[in-house]
């Protein structure tokens, strides 16, 4: 049961992988703002859940108020010609105060007997199975979406204007114009999965979204590097790695907590984690130049 719960986290942190592998990968933008933009997530969905708002209609406030925050970073960027990283930053910090006017205290508790999401399918007795299914047809939705999306004139325009934005530019596209689309979409994904984990868990805390574009970006790393083992070219296959990912980094973390180490240093050993999976790439092949050397 509990390697269930971690594997319903990572399918529920699933969203906020896709949103940075759209703003990374594709954009190559490295986006501060996940932090801010997944915790309004959460915190419009605990404030609209207990103001009794329906499910559907919390779920549209999310996604867009994850979209405005990602179109306020591609704006200052764009439009302002700051840095990526500085943009994030300054609309995340931003973002602290806002979540917390909108969430009025710290941390807020949704009550059991609220109706959300994971009350809409429910064949089993067991809340946990009824909690996987509803995550896995979303991602599947989410997957199957984001492939058509990026097989599109205007996906394509994307992947080139990331790809290289003068040329882009040079064909016509307007590449600011995208990368503030492609922003929000990133950002709106990343709500929506502060949306879904405040359901699993029951709670927002005005915290949640520190550090977390750090196990996203692990996420992406990881599920990219396990397509890649695999050979794997197909795009669905490759975007759907993501969230398996994104599951695989939640396991190696709760099989961490299951080894009996203190709570206050799961930061410490996220950090340390995605370290090693950024790093041991790019290391490998020197250390096997350095040994034939030898």
């Amino acid at each position: 049961m509990f390697y269930l719960i971690a594997i319903a986290l990572g399918l529920a942190l699933g969203a906020l992988c896709l949103g940075i592998f759209i703003s990374l990968r594709i954009f190559n933008f490295p986006d501060i703002t996940a932090d801010g933009s997944y915790t309004l997530g959460g915190v419009i969905t605990a404030i609209g859940l207990v103001a009794g708002w329906s499910t559907s209609f919390t779920l549209f406030a999310c996604i867009a108020g994850g979209m405005l925050a990602g179109m306020a970073t591609g704006l200052i960027h764009t439009k302002m010609r700051l840095n990526s990283l500085l943009s994030g930053i300054l609309v995340m910090t931003g973002l602290y105060s806002v979540n917390l006017y909108i969430l009025g205290r710290s941390n807020l508790p949704i009550p059991i007997e609220t109706k959300d999401i994971f009350h809409w399918i429910t064949p089993f007795q067991e809340t946990v199975y009824n909690e996987l299914l509803t995550l896995i047809l979303i991602f599947i939705f989410l997957v199957f979406f984001l492939t058509l999306l990026l097989k599109t004139d205007f996906g394509l325009s994307m992947r080139s204007s990331g790809n290289n934005s003068i040329m882009a530019r040079s064909y016509g596209i307007n590449s600011d114009g995208l990368k503030i689309i492609g922003l929000a979409m990133a950002n709106g994904l990343i709500a929506i999965s502060g949306f879904l984990v405040v359901q699993l868990q029951g709670f927002a805390d005005i915290n949640m979204g520190v550090g977390i574009v750090i196990l996203g970006l692990g996420a992406v790393i990881i599920g990219e590097s396990l397509m890649n083992i695999l050979g794997v070219k197909s795009l669905w296959i490759r975007i759907g790695g993501v969230i398996l990912g994104s599951i695989v980094f939640r396991l190696i973390i709760s099989q961490v907590l299951m080894l009996g180490v203190d709570p206050i240093w799961i930061k410490l050993i996220t950090a340390v984690v995605v370290i090693l999976i950024v790093g041991l790439p790019g290391m490998i092949p020197s250390i096997n130049k350095r040994i034939k050397l030898e």
